[in-house]
């Protein structure tokens, strides 16, 4: 279902395992997580990345306003898909 969390993300070093984990536990299962780094694109460890993928959680990191656009896309065609999303 559509629901809106609070992530307590407030830039793009906060976001770790741990605040990952809340997008790992969401049902129904998602596929695809676009995270919106603010202003612009900002490089995640690749280890964070690679625990996503190994749980089946595709990750594409964007800036935010281009986050939102592929979100919204991605929700178009159906596809099971979260957005984590930091303001610009």
């Amino acid at each position: 279902p559509r629901s809106i969390l609070q992530w307590n993300v407030g830039c793009h070093r906060d976001i770790s395992h741990e605040s990952l984990s809340l997008f790992r536990l969401l049902e129904p299962h998602i596929e695809i997580l676009v995270l919106g780094t603010g202003d612009r694109v900002e490089r995640l460890h690749p280890g964070m990345l690679k625990q996503m993928r190994e749980c089946g959680i595709a990750v594409e990191v964007q800036d935010t306003p281009n986050a939102c656009a592929t979100f919204n896309f991605l929700m178009s065609e159906k596809r099971m898909v979260a957005a984590g999303l930091i303001p610009p």
